[in-house]
């Protein structure tokens, strides 16, 4: 280390300790001491003063405090300040350096732990076990996929690449950059696995759509008598939820209970989460009654899910009660489910309300997602134009959802489309989308629900002749914990005719109800 230039008015700590009779162990027993009681940047700046004047410059645990205590303390946290530290030793040791690059990576700033690596790099520091995984931590959070591969070759270069921490690391950053053959090949790669591991390549099948695969793993994982942890349960769930499959996910809340897992802020989260999106609003609330502790995301997924599932009321007072009773302050997804509700209930000027609070009160910047319902409020309402100018107001370009939304509502409350404001809107979404053949459709059925016939059949031919086809419809059904899907025009399956009688004979028998 090298003197800095240190303000050391206002001391905290006594000068005593730096007569010239006390001797290097008594003083360093005491700056050692000082450190642990340290609690803001001012204590750590006077303890390096007296560290330089009593000549301890080149103890290397006293460095390594104070820079661990500037890199990932909450309370003395000031990472430019270790980044000096580290940057002007005269002797470093991989130690510092990889506790500075994982205060960057774990203080939300991937960028800067890479350019202090390169520095650690360009100085001939050689880096270890210890290093790889902060670093691969910061490759996915920026998805660079180049410099992440480049990395790979060092940890190849160095000899860490049986390193299960490294490999770690190594499948989620993968995971992140979407390389899933490549996470799943460093995973059967490895001689020795941890249950972090096959948490990691759990959440890599998820997060890339393998969820068969995800699930391949798990059943794997048990063979292997690997114990799931909380973690495990909680990625499993979000799989549920890609999979609407809520048996599963009530297998899983069943596994959560058997094993007497606590249930933490994160897993009832997602137990939440996973019931809501499922539509199982009541036991979602039945969980979110059991939490003792709760988070905004435990919130906002409950008051998204009953907004989502026609319960406008009671996700605008669970709203309210969060805003009176906690102190929990509400982020964006809060504010989607609230203008959710708003949408359902048909509350206009309530919704305009909390959009306006949402950007002026607690100062979160409108997302795309967030005009969007404001779209679909103001859709629903019938109030077509007001939606139009709001969308043409976005400071950012509306995408294709926004404007999605707002042609089914021309196509509900100005079929004829008098105002010509659906062909406008149609306009503006072929632009976007000049290939989806439910743009077409959408306008095509307008059309012919309106008598529009000509017009109609004119969409229908523009659609032929620019070889754009519909998508099939898509439709799912949960039977015995397996979830079977159905696609519109294809019954290719043996047992379809037996369903086709089954929907028949349902159909004729809610036409008789409703006579009678």
């Amino acid at each position: 280390m090298v003197p800095l230039p240190i303000s050391t008015t206002s001391t905290i700590f006594p000068v005593k300790i730096l007569n010239g009779k006390s001797n290097f162990v008594s003083i360093r027993h005491k700056l050692i001491t000082f450190l642990k009681c340290s609690s803001s940047i001012k204590h750590i700046t006077q303890i390096h003063a007296q560290i330089l004047v009593s000549g301890l410059l080149s103890d290397p645990f006293l460095a390594r405090e104070l820079i661990r205590l500037c890199s990932l303390s909450s309370s003395t946290k000031c990472l430019s300040y270790a980044r000096l530290m580290v940057e002007h030793a005269e002797i470093s040791p991989p130690s510092p350096w990889n506790i500075l690059i994982r205060g960057f990576a774990s203080n939300d700033s991937p960028r800067e732990a890479l350019r202090v690596y390169l520095g650690m790099r360009q100085q001939g520091i050689s880096p270890n076990e210890h290093t790889y995984p902060f670093v691969l931590k910061s490759c996915a959070a920026l998805a660079v996929l180049r410099q992440g591969r480049q990395v790979h070759g060092e940890v190849c270069k160095f000899g860490l690449e049986c390193n299960v921490y490294v490999q770690n690391a190594l499948i989620s950053f993968y995971g992140s950059c979407k390389k899933i053959l490549n996470a799943c090949k460093v995973f059967d790669g490895m001689s020795m696995r941890t249950v972090v591991s096959w948490n990691a390549v759990l959440t890599a099948c998820i997060e890339n759509l393998r969820l068969a695969d995800g699930i391949g793993y798990f059943v794997e994982m048990r063979n292997c008598r690997f114990e799931p942890d909380q973690t495990t349960m909680v990625i499993l769930l979000s799989t549920c939820v890609e999979l609407g499959n809520l048996s599963l996910g009530k297998w899983v809340h069943s596994q959560v209970i058997q094993r007497g897992m606590v249930l933490n802020c994160q897993l009832g989260t997602a137990l939440v989460d996973m019931y809501a999106k499922c539509g199982a609003v009541r036991c979602a609330t039945f969980v979110f009654d059991q939490m003792g502790e709760r988070n905004v995301w435990t919130w906002s997924a409950m008051i998204l899910g009953l907004a989502q599932h026609g319960f406008a009321n009671e996700a605008l007072q669970l709203f309210l009660n969060m805003m009176e009773n906690t102190s929990v302050r509400p982020n964006y997804v809060t504010f989607l489910g609230v203008l959710c509700a708003c949408s359902h209930a048909g509350l206009v000027d309530e919704g305009y309300k909390y959009f306006h609070k949402m950007q002026y009160v607690h100062g979160i910047k409108p997302m795309m997602v967030h005009y969007g319902a404001m779209a679909d409020i103001l859709g629903r309402a019938g109030r077509l134009v007001e939606a139009y100018c709001l969308i043409t107001r976005i400071p950012i370009e509306a995408d294709s959802v926004v404007w999605r939304t707002l042609l089914s509502a021309c196509n509900i409350h100005d079929i004829e489309d008098k105002s010509g404001l659906g062909s406008e809107v149609l306009k503006r979404l072929l632009e976007l989308e000049p290939r989806r053949g439910g743009n077409f459709v959408m306008v095509a059925n307008m059309y012919a629900e309106a008598g529009m016939w000509e017009k109609a059949a004119k969409m229908r031919r523009d659609m032929k002749n620019k070889g754009v086809k519909k998508i099939a419809g898509e439709s799912c059904v949960e039977l015995g914990g397996s979830v079977y899907k159905f696609y519109s025009g294809n019954d290719s399956r043996d047992d379809y005719e037996d369903t086709f009688h089954m929907l028949d004979d349902l159909s004729l028998h809610m036409k008789m109800v409703n006579e009678l």
